[in-house]
Order: C-alpha cells, then sequence, then structure tokens
C-alpha cells in the first residue's frame, strides 16, 4: 500500500495540518514512457503554498493547483523500481524537481525526470537545493533575469536572524542584514550605501516594500517567491510602489518551468562551481528531517516559521 497524505479542502491561512489526510491506495505498474519509483527524499519549497491556495484565478497560475483529495506535488529523489522507458535503468536513482508527490512510491514521466549519478563529497539530497530546483532558479535569476548582477562590486544578503546572517557572511557576502531587526531599514540603507543595481526577491511584503526604496534608478528586481504573504490573512501593499516609476525600475517574474530544457547543463555548470570552490556546501547548506510519510506535512511547514537554516528536505525512514 502507498499511504499519500492529500488536501480535504482549501485552508487559508495555514494555521492547522486539519485540511490534509491520509490516503492509501496500491501503486500502479509504470505505463509506456514513464518509471515507478521509491521515495527517498522530499524537497519542502514555499511555491507549494500556491498549489493548494488560489493566489491567481486558476487560469493563470503557472501550474494547476493540487484538485481536493489529491496528494501534494514536490521534488523527489527516488530509487527506480521499475521502467517503461529506455532512458532510466531500474536501480538507478533520479530526481523530479516539480512533479513528485507526497507518497511512499511515485509513477513520474521519464522526461521529467533527471538521472543522478553519486559525485564524490556531495549528497544526493543538495540536488534538491543548491543543486536543484533552488539553486537553478537562483543561477537563471541571476544570469537570465538580473544579468547585471554577475561581477557585481558588492552583494548584500537579507536573512532572519544574526545567526543565519553570519552564515551567510561566511559564503562571502560583503554584508547580511537581518529583517527581523528592528533597525531593519536603518541597517538596510547602511549596507546600500550607493543603492542597489539589482534585487533577487524570494519573499515579498515589507523587505521587497524596503529594498524598492534603495533601488537605482533603471535596476532590476528578479522576483521569485513571496513566502511572507502566503499566510497573510490581509493582501500585502506595497507603500513605495511608487519607487517603480520614478526610479524606472525593471521587474521581472521568474519561473524554473521556463527552463526545464536546459536543466541538466545548468546543474553540471553548478556541480562544477561546488568543485572549484566557488559554490559553498555543508552541513549548514541544508536541514534534513527524517519521518515516515505521516509526518511529511508538518515538516513542510516549518518552512514558514524559520525551523530551517538552508534547504529543508524530508527523509523519508
Amino acid at each position: 500500500m502507498n499511504p499519500r497524505p492529500r488536501a480535504q479542502r482549501r485552508a487559508h491561512p495555514l494555521r492547522t495540518l486539519s485540511h490534509l489526510d491520509a490516503h492509501h491506495r496500491r501503486h500502479p505498474s509504470p505505463p509506456d514512457g514513464q518509471v515507478l519509483g521509491r521515495v527517498k527524499d522530499i524537497s519542502n519549497d514555499p511555491g507549494q503554498r500556491g498549489f493548494i491556495e488560489n493566489f491567481v484565478a486558476p487560469k493563470r497560475m503557472y501550474v494547476p493547483t493540487v484538485p481536493i483529495g489529491s496528494p501534494m506535488r514536490a521534488g523527489v529523489i527516488v530509487d527506480v523500481l521499475a521502467s517503461r522507458a529506455p532512458s532510466i535503468a531500474p536501480g538507478s536513482t533520479v530526481m523530479n524537481i516539480h512533479f513528485g508527490l507526497w507518497a511512499e512510491h511515485v509513477v513520474l514521466a521519464a522526461a521529467d525526470c533527471q538521472p543522478l549519478a553519486p559525485v564524490p563529497g556531495i549528497p544526493a539530497t543538495h540536488f534538491l537545493g543548491a543543486l536543484g530546483a533552488p539553486g537553478l532558479t537562483g543561477y537563471y535569476g541571476v544570469v537570465e533575469v538580473a544579468k547585471k548582477l554577475v561581477g557585481c562590486r558588492r552583494v548584500v544578503g537579507i536573512a532572519g536572524s544574526e545567526d543565519k546572517c553570519a552564515w551567510v557572511r561566511g559564503l562571502g557576502v560583503d554584508a547580511c542584514v537581518n529583517y527581523k531587526a528592528p533597525t531593519f531599514v536603518e541597517d538596510l540603507r547602511a549596507a546600500t550605501e550607493g543603492e542597489v543595481d539589482v534585487y533577487f526577491d524570494n519573499v515579498g511584503g515589507a523587505v521587497l516594500d524596503a529594498v524598492l526604496a534603495r533601488m537605482k534608478k533603471g535596476g532590476t528586481v528578479a522576483v521569485c517567491g513571496a513566502i511572507s504573504t502566503y499566510n497573510s490573512t490581509e493582501p500585502m501593499g506595497l507603500r513605495n510602489w511608487f519607487e517603480v516609476i520614478s526610479m524606472r525600475l525593471n521587474l521581472k517574474g521568474l519561473i524554473l518551468l521556463d527552463y526545464m530544457d536546459e536543466i541538466p547543463a545548468a546543474i553540471g555548470k553548478l556541480v562544477q562551481a561546488v568543485q572549484e570552490g566557488k559554490i559553498v556546501l555543508g552541513e549548514e547548506s541544508e536541514t534534513v528531517v527524517e519521518t515516515g510519510i505521516e509526518g511529511v506535512p508538518e515538516t513542510w511547514t516549518k518552512l514558514f516559521d524559520g525551523f530551517n537554516r538552508g534547504k529543508l528536505i524530508t527523509k523519508l525512514v
């Protein structure tokens, strides 16, 4: 049997897990072009919040929302048990960035899977983090959307505690600002003297609002996420929106699905950067929570209270 947590109803804001239940079903044999896999690791991502809540009209969402009674979609790493695709052999390990499930076993289209060969010194879980969807999103946000960031003179990070800021500074940024500090706006101003050419935004809300007031004329904002607003009971307005007009700012949304054909090559570049010491990976780059399938939803909600440092991974045990 294959237990799968599934949505019973829409819930906003996300305060409890009462809108989820566990559903048991037999896992089917894969049809042509697909594989059956045992799920080892599950990615926890803020974007999944949009899969169970209509933040925009459904027809305008970049992927369909999860139907009521269906399991949550997620990025996964799986061991292949059976394959009806010549490109993927049974016994191999693959990653699926977007179309896995909260489940112990999944059937996946081979075309959506990326084979994973062991890389010495790099745990496979990093292919759901710095070498997976988050890292790839950052890569395309920098290289494609916010092109001026390559070769920039100064990099400023933003994190949610002094401890996390110290870790970010250890990665090589010039400064890091704690957005939870009461002096955040003043600290941001001090860290961005000379103003900001490019801002990569994952959070929206008050942080985006503050950064808009620090952007240089003609600056670029790569808009990737809005985690600070996903569980808000009231829509978050931007007081500094006129900065976009006054400073002639360029805002561009970013969805990784637009770059799927390029992902294998991009992963290769990220792995090479790790091997050359240009990307720093270590135990502090991810938080791995071991749990059974019933604990998957609760682990995911930890994203929204700052529990994790780095990428939050669920390892099924």
